[in-house]
């Protein structure tokens, strides 16, 4: 039976490559409140698995996300807390798009009640199978690797200065994965020569890194939020833009072989 909420592909191998934002579907009950900017979706994580999609053939696990982060946001803590005190962010179930503008019609926003709804009915089960899936590899290989996959406009004022970096590394500074793995990844995006990177900047890493990442007991995160100018259209209707991706997918894949080539500490 298809799953409403996710599409999973078992791997053999050692990593776990999630994928939390790339969902596009909203229930026609949400939908229908939406501001018509809004159903167009725009802050979604476009063509995340597509992007990575070398990843089933070095027998990662993945796992996607099929709702919309408009339905909730599964890279947010059930509480609703911010992850980033002092800084703009987007809610658990947000009610703003990137640039501010208003998501819902007026005086549709869900309610207390309507979010702990949410929560329960796509949230929980999501990290339920997010958890089984790195307790399934940790006991077959001693250790999981959990690699978030992300991505975002490269200039999104309200959310940060500038133009954000080609590629973001997020290991919650250090605290995410052990030593070894951070450095591996550093020393791909260091070698890149095409491509902008910073680690632990703006994006340290969401409430699933930081939550499931913990190197003392065998699960070692990192996130990686990169800039879809990289890869595809920024505006609408957000296509992929296969010869400019080629070189970003290689970043990529050369960066998930590292973290399967290093052995935990």
């Amino acid at each position: 039976m298809e799953n409403p909420i996710y599409d999973i592909s078992e791997g053999d191998g050692p990593l776990l490559l999630n994928v939390p934002h790339a969902g596009t579907e909203v229930p026609d009950a949400i939908r229908e409140r939406l501001t018509a900017a809004a159903q167009r979706i725009p802050d979604t994580d476009w063509h995340i698995p597509r992007l990575y999609d070398f990843a089933s053939g070095l027998g990662a696990t993945t796992m996607v996300a099929r709702l919309s982060r408009y339905v909730v946001d599964l890279n947010r803590p059930p509480t609703g807390e911010s992850l980033y005190p002092g800084q703009t962010t987007t809610g658990l179930c947000p009610v703003t798009l990137f640039t501010g503008a208003p998501l819902y019609r007026t005086g549709s926003e869900p309610d207390d009640a309507e979010i702990d709804d949410r929560v329960g009915a796509y949230w929980r089960p999501y990290h339920d199978e997010l958890g089984r899936q790195l307790a399934r590899i940790k006991s077959k290989h001693g250790y999981a690797i959990l690699f978030d996959a992300h991505s975002i406009r490269s200039r999104v004022p309200r959310l940060f200065d500038g133009r954000l970096a080609d590629f973001n590394l997020g290991t919650a500074k250090g605290k995410s994965c052990g030593a070894g793995f951070e450095e591996a990844a550093l020393g791909v995006l260091g070698a890149c020569q095409d491509f902008t990177w910073v680690a632990n900047e703006r994006f340290i890493g969401g409430f699933i890194t930081r939550h499931y990442g913990d190197p003392r007991a065998g699960i070692h995160a990192l996130q990686m939020e990169q800039s879809q100018i990289t890869y595809m259209e920024e505006d609408w209707p957000f296509a992929y833009d296969a010869p400019r991706a080629v070189a970003a997918q290689a970043v990529l894949e050369d960066l998930i072989r590292a973290l399967l080539g290093t052995c935990p500490a």
